[in-house]
């Protein structure tokens, strides 16, 4: 991992992309609550990024902390750059840093693919039979719901019947127990944030 506070050349896309009126806070369910005309603001500074940044840039910002993955992989999603779709999947399976999950979740989900689905299987496959880990289950799963929805399969259906992988993590993971299955508010997430990409990606 690239840390900016010793790497001149990621520091400088740091300051281009990420931190500019602390972008990489709100890239996430916060930007929901956003109201014009800050949300208006945003919605064009990163539309515009998303299309001047390089594929360079972009991998670059991969290599460095939450921050910088969770800003890339937003501009990915906008600018479509499905090119990265792998790395991302590759990214959100060794879960090595915190707060970036939901992001690389909204990107797959916003090109859904069945490839996209496989990448979201492989993390759900993994990371099920670990409830003591809290990491981005819930938003996979959403993300995955989303994808079924739009190319009429059945992919999450592996992991919902009863004693299936789903609903035994529901039942071990500490931080899930006395609450209602969380997957119809990760999915209506997922379809709210995608409809965000639309929004950004539609920008002339």
């Amino acid at each position: 991992m690239r840390h900016a506070h010793e790497d001149p050349e990621l520091l400088a896309l740091v300051r281009r992309y990420v931190t500019p009126e602390r972008r990489y806070m709100k890239l996430s369910g916060s930007l929901l609550r956003m109201r014009s005309p800050e949300y208006d603001r945003f919605v064009r500074r990163l539309s515009e990024d998303s299309k001047v940044i390089t594929a360079e840039e972009i991998a670059t910002l991969l290599e460095g902390g939450w921050r910088e993955r969770r800003t890339a992989t937003w501009l990915v999603a906008v600018s479509r750059r499905t090119e990265f779709r792998e790395r991302l999947g590759e990214l959100l399976l060794v879960s090595e840093v915190c707060c970036a999950g939901l992001a690389y979740c909204v990107a797959l989900a916003s090109f859904g693919t069945p490839r996209d689905s496989e990448l979201l299987v492989a993390y759900l496959d993994r990371y099920l039979r670990r409830p003591d880990l809290a990491y981005d289950q819930t938003v996979a799963m959403g993300a995955l719901l989303f994808i079924d929805l739009n190319l009429q399969g059945d992919q999450a259906a592996r992991f919902l019947g009863p004693g299936a992988l789903w609903q035994q993590w529901l039942q071990d993971a500490p931080h899930m127990r006395s609450t209602t299955d969380p997957s119809p508010s990760s999915l209506s997430l997922i379809r709210r944030l995608c409809a965000f990409v639309d929004e950004c990606a539609d920008m002339s």
